[in-house]
């Protein structure tokens, strides 16, 4: 749970500019709604391995991991070891 609550952080301070966490539901399409492009998945994956010391590879850089709250926060968890493979 913390985990989720750590990259909701993360997205609304850096791609939503402080907008209240209302405005982002946890199963919303970053790249559907605009919120991050090409160069923000960049950041984001940044983010993931300074914080969580989680290397991303190039392969791992797709929608299914990093494309909502719930999609990224499941991938950190499942990457740390801390979730269901």
């Amino acid at each position: 749970m913390q985990t989720k609550l750590d990259v909701k952080a993360f997205i609304l301070e850096n791609f939503l500019y402080g907008q209240d966490d209302n405005s982002l539901s946890d199963d919303i399409s970053f790249l559907e709604k605009g919120i991050i492009d090409s160069t923000g998945v960049l950041e984001l994956v940044s983010f993931i391995e300074e914080k969580y010391g989680i290397s991303v590879d190039d392969e791992e850089m797709i929608p299914d991991n990093l494309d909502s709250v719930n999609k990224l926060s499941a991938f950190i968890d499942r990457r740390a070891g801390n979730g269901k493979k």
